[in-house]
């Protein structure tokens, strides 16, 4: 299985009194998100599933990767890729749908970084996860615990300058 891990693109700053869960994305998270979306695409990315955070940035990420990857089906959403989630917690959503060729998670830090290097089996390794980045594990073993091969990481940086 391939396993993409998109982290929600640039959301508006909290107000006062809101809830951080209602925070939506800019209009330049979302034209950023477009583009990493595309460059994906093209590297490959066609996921037979979504999954999601049930905050509204990371929905509304996962609606404009459904839109430009021709994703007919809504994104489903789960408790698992909230913020404060565990990997351990994430990883049990994850095997619930083994059966995906290529599973596509929208959400947020912490839990993508971690969620990286334990799916990578090196729950110490350090990401990197800018907002509207996605990276890609392929999983070689689907126990309690996984083992995964890290396959590359697009920052919103580095698809702006692409042209692959």
């Amino acid at each position: 299985m391939e396993v993409y891990l998109l982290r929600h693109g640039i959301a508006e700053n909290g107000k006062p009194g809101s809830r951080d869960a209602d925070r939506a994305l800019t209009p330049e998270g979302k034209d950023k998100l477009r583009e990493t979306i595309a460059v994906a695409g093209r590297a490959g990315l066609a996921p037979s599933l979504i999954l999601t955070s049930p905050y509204q940035r990371a929905v509304e990420t996962a609606r404009i990767a459904a839109e430009r990857l021709k994703y007919k089906a809504e994104p489903l959403v789960s408790d698992a890729f909230l913020p404060g989630s565990t990997p351990d917690q994430a990883w049990n959503e994850i095997r619930l749908h083994k059966d995906a060729d290529q599973l596509l998670i929208t959400g947020h830090e912490p839990l993508l970084g971690y969620l990286t290097a334990y799916l990578l089996g090196s729950p110490s390794i350090d990401v990197d996860f800018k907002k509207g980045a996605i990276v890609r594990v392929d999983l070689d073993r689907f126990g309690p615990h996984p083992r995964g091969t890290l396959k590359w990481m697009l920052t919103p940086k580095l698809a702006a300058r692409d042209n692959l």
